[in-house]
């Protein structure tokens, strides 16, 4: 019974993994809920801050921040990617540098260089592995990261913006619709469009949100300060929207795999099961006949 030894290893192998797959599944989904609900209590703050920028992209300030200022040129693009710090979530991670490699590619045919702010373990390691200049990272954030460990990455990236090293930025991250569609996201971070996406061609800026066509808020104190106060809040609540969002889809894609894991060591068990059951009748169908048969010559 050799065979049947080796084919129970296996078995028992197999068993071994689906209990580990099993564990980490129920893992993912506890800590899933934890990150949905963090994630719901961070929007409310994004929206707001997203929808006075909408209002001063509308207004006619003299001063304009140089962020909010339209640049012609594209040779140098920014990106900041949002990646996973460990693995074992399914093809989260690969659709998303797939989308990252596409669009460098574009902007490499239209002679634009591209450099990469990394947030995350895998996004990282694999920039690097490509040979893509990143001028910064960040990983290990956690579960729970604080928005302090985003600053040195951004502050980099803003940096080089506003010394025109960059002529765009934009923020690459997954956005969680559900716990079974997990969408890659391009959003261009700076500079900050001055109007809404969900603006309507042709209507008038300030009839559409119930102010004169032309308008100003009134600054205290100056202009500058509080713009570029407002202005990089706005970024930063941006990008930790994006990396609360993308480690829910961490947790929702490794659940899904992991689920997906465990119905393949079950379904394998059950084939070894059935080929162990095969060699097993077969070894006590040779032993009878061999019993059978010398008893026979006696």
């Amino acid at each position: 019974m050799a065979v049947g030894k080796e084919i129970r290893l296996k078995i028992s192998s197999i068993r071994n993994t689906q209990k580990i797959t099993r564990a980490m599944e129920m893992v993912a989904a506890s800590k899933m809920r934890k990150v949905k609900e963090r994630m719901r209590r961070a929007r409310p703050y994004a929206a707001k801050v997203r929808e006075m920028i909408e209002h001063l992209g509308r207004a006619h300030s003299e001063y304009r921040h140089d962020y909010l200022q339209p640049r012609t040129e594209l040779k140098n693009v920014g990106l900041v990617v949002v990646s996973t710090d460990r693995g074992l979530c399914g093809g989260l991670n690969a659709n998303l540098f797939r989308i990252v490699l596409q669009r460098m590619k574009e902007w490499n045919a239209q002679h634009c260089e591209t450099q990469v702010c990394a947030i995350g373990s895998k996004g990282a390691g694999f920039f690097q592995m490509c040979g893509v200049r990143l001028l910064g990272q960040a990983t290990r954030l956690g579960d729970a990261p604080a928005p302090e460990t985003l600053l040195g990455v951004l502050r980099v990236m803003l940096d080089a913006y506003r010394a025109r090293d960059l002529d765009r930025v934009f923020l690459v991250s997954n956005q969680f619709v559900n716990s079974m569609v997990q969408r890659p996201l391009v959003e261009q971070l700076l500079p900050i469009r001055e109007m809404s996406a969900r603006e309507p061609p042709g209507e008038a800026a300030g009839t559409r949100a119930g102010l004169p066509a032309y308008w100003d808020y009134i600054y205290e104190p100056e202009p500058g300060d509080v713009l570029d106060l407002l202005l990089q809040r706005y970024v930063e609540s941006l990008v930790y929207q994006a990396v609360v969002e993308n480690i829910a889809c961490e947790q929702a894609a490794r659940m899904v795999a992991m689920k997906s894991a465990s119905d393949n060591a079950g379904k394998l068990i059950d084939e070894l099961q059935l080929v162990y059951n095969k060699a097993r009748q077969a070894a006590i169908t040779q032993e009878l006949a061999e019993i059978m048969g010398g008893a026979a010559a006696l």
